[in-house]
Formats: structure tokens, sequence, C-alpha cells
């Protein structure tokens, strides 16, 4: 999924080579799952003719600033991607469209063209993201509901530890939560936990100080990293659990020592037990952290980041309007035998019933209705009598 690195490269690769640039086309993908609360006509004549001025972000958000409001806004869910026609912007696995496809590609939902000739996309082959026009992005949800981001308003050491003090939760939940950091997802959670030698399921508020300050500076060594490639993962550093997350069970391994795979905070979480060791009242909890089971890429993997989709769908929702697909699902009542033989009577009251025979080898009894049987039994007499 895209995260705060791969979110930054394409701000960067937009302010690079789009600002001060007038939109002369625009093309918006009739697809209400992912053009959120606005029709792809009201979409283009809106952004038509506007020139775009800056490309901002928090988080995993980002949004394009017009010489006028409203602006464009774009939550890359788990495949968004940005493509700019000629420029290079890091790809990531799933977002990656061939270069040998059509262009636009058929997975655009946002595609302008520019009074320079130069064309930008967003992506989505997955449909998860979201893109908006909004008139301040960062004064309505999801945007406003964020908390501060890893890169651009990091917590001071203090401020960090006071933070984690407070919190009751185990730590990779915590770091997922985009209300208490915003930009962190798993595989950056994996490696700042891996760097600073914590166990994911070890509670935020029982962290030592030295822990805290051992988090914090691998929280931000990691995300300055990760930027300063432009999220390309060939260049991050090779001491990092980052390149065996993808690894089957039994054969991952960073370093020379062994990476487990166990649930934290409801995803697969990478983690080097003989380095993440659990302390305290934590230490009973190791037993229970089930071994995610996993190839490569697993369909389990996909279905957790769809509900964390589906999480950070929700923190755009108005807080009156009940979210959809979460709480508890109502059981599927299944049918009985009895009920479907009821609905097919209510659906061709003409239908005949035919019963399973009880012996073998003898032929299906056609079971009618008595109002049948009494006029069969009355033609039956008739039959009778001119025989006689």
């Amino acid at each position: 999924m895209p995260e705060l690195p791969e979110v930054e490269a394409a701000r960067r690769a937009i302010e690079d080579n789009c600002l001060g640039r007038k939109i002369n086309r625009v093309i918006i993908a009739d697809d209400s799952k992912v053009i959120d609360g606005i029709s792809p006509s009201d979409f283009q004549n809106s952004i038509l003719g506007k020139t775009i001025v800056s490309a901002r972000r928090k988080g995993k958000n980002l949004w394009l600033e017009l010489d006028s409001p409203p602006f464009p806004s774009f939550q890359f869910g788990m495949a968004g991607a940005i493509y700019i026609k000629g420029v290079a912007v890091t790809k990531y696995k799933r977002s990656a469209v061939k270069e040998s496809e059509e262009w636009p590609s058929k997975y655009s939902k946002f595609f302008v063209e520019l009074d320079d000739g130069l064309e930008l996309s967003f992506t989505d082959k997955r449909r998860f993201a979201k893109v908006r026009l909004l008139d301040n992005p960062v004064s309505v949800r999801p945007i406003s509901e964020l908390g501060p981001d890893a890169l651009l308003e990091p917590m001071t050491v203090d401020e960090f530890a006071k933070s984690l003090a407070k919190k009751k939760i185990t730590i990779k939940p915590l770091l997922l939560d985009q209300g208490f950091m915003s930009g962190i997802g798993n595989w950056i959670a994996d490696e700042v936990l891996y760097q600073a030698r914590i166990h994911p399921l070890q509670t935020a508020s029982s962290l030592s100080k030295e822990q805290c300050e051992a988090l914090h500076t691998s929280i931000k060594e990691v995300i300055e990293k990760a930027v300063e490639v432009d999220a390309d993962s060939s260049h991050f550093p090779s001491n990092w659990i980052f390149h065996a997350r993808e690894e089957k069970p039994g054969k991952a391994f960073v370093d020379g020592k062994k990476i487990d795979f166990i649930t934290a905070g409801g995803r697969t979480t990478a983690y080097v037990p003989e380095l993440q060791k659990l302390s305290g009242k934590d230490a009973e909890k190791a037993a229970k952290a089930k071994p995610a089971k996993r190839g490569a890429k697993s369909k389990e993997d996909d279905e957790e980041e769809e509900q964390e989709m589906e999480k950070e769908d929700d923190i755009a929702k108005p807080k009156n309007q009940k979210p959809k697909g979460r709480g508890k699902k109502p059981a599927l009542k299944r049918k009985t035998k009895d009920s479907d033989d009821e609905d097919n009577d209510a659906d061709s009251e003409a239908e005949e019933k035919v019963v399973k025979p009880r012996g073998r080898g003898t032929k299906p009894v056609i079971k009618r209705k008595p109002e049948e049987k009494a006029a069969s039994q009355a033609g039956n007499k008739k039959l009778k009598g001119r025989r006689s």
C-alpha cells in the first residue's frame, strides 16, 4: 500500500513538473466509488482553465492547490498512484500500470492535460482510493481528523514519550492509527519497530525512556531515507526488514536472523524474535499471537488491507452518518429445503412438487394439490361410468 514516502514522491513529481501550468483538458472517470460526492461533469467544469499553484500532502493524502478553490484531493487507498506522461514517478507493485497499456490507463480516475502538453493521471486498480473536490481539504474529513504528519510535523522526543505513556494499546496498532500520527502504514511500522528492537505486541505505555527514544529516532530515519530515494525500494538499505517481508515463513531472514510473522492490530506483521523481545506482563501474550498463514503475498493480506481502507474511509464520513461495512454483520439466513419448496410454490403455483421416492428403483410420485386431486378423482369416476 502507498504510505507517506510513496505519496510524498508523487507530490514532489507534481511540484517539479506541473506548477504554474494551466489545466486545458480534464477527464474524470464515471466511477462513484472513487469519485466521491460529485458528478464527473461538475468536477471537470470546476477545474478546467485553472492553474496548479502547489501540491500539498498530509499523511497519505495529497491535494492540488489551484489558483482558486475548489481543489482536487486524493486519498490513495490500496493502489492509488500518480502518473505523469514522460516523467519517472516511483511505482509500487500493486499500483503499477504497464507502459505498454493505453494512455490514459483504463484505471485512470482523474486525468488532466496542461497547457504545455504535459499529462497527469491518478489511477486506481483496486478502487479503494477516493478522489474529492474540496474548498478547503484541511478543514474537512479525512484530513482534519489526522494526527501530526510523521515527516512534516514530528513530535519532540519528550512529546512522543509522554504520548506513548498514555496509550494502553500495543505499539503496532498505535503506529497504524492515523489519528495518532499520520503517514505510517504497515511496512513502515514493521521497519521502525525492527530498527528500534521493539516487539510489535509490546504495550505502548510500558516502553522505557530508552525505547521511546530509539523508536522516535527510527521513525525519523526510516521515513527520511525512504523519501530521500523517492520511495524506490531498490535503494532502501540492505539491512532493512522491508526486503524480506514478502518471503514465505521459514525462508525470511534479515542480517542472517530469522523473521517470524504474527498478527498485530489485525495486520500481518514481520519481526525478528531474537532481537524484538517482549518484556514485563506483555511477555505472557506472546504465545497468543497467531502465526500468519501466508506465502509471498496472501489473500489474507489483501483482506486485512481492505479492512484498513474501510477504516480510513470511515474517517472521511460525516460523524452523524453511519459508516458502511462497519459493525457486526447480520448472520445470513440460510434456506432450508422446506423454505425452498415454499419459495418455488410462490413463484409458480401450477408447478408440481416431485417427492423423492423412499425405496430404490421406484418412480417419483407426483404430489398434487388438494383441488387438483379432487378434480382428478371426479374425472376418474366419469371414465369408469362410461366403461360400464
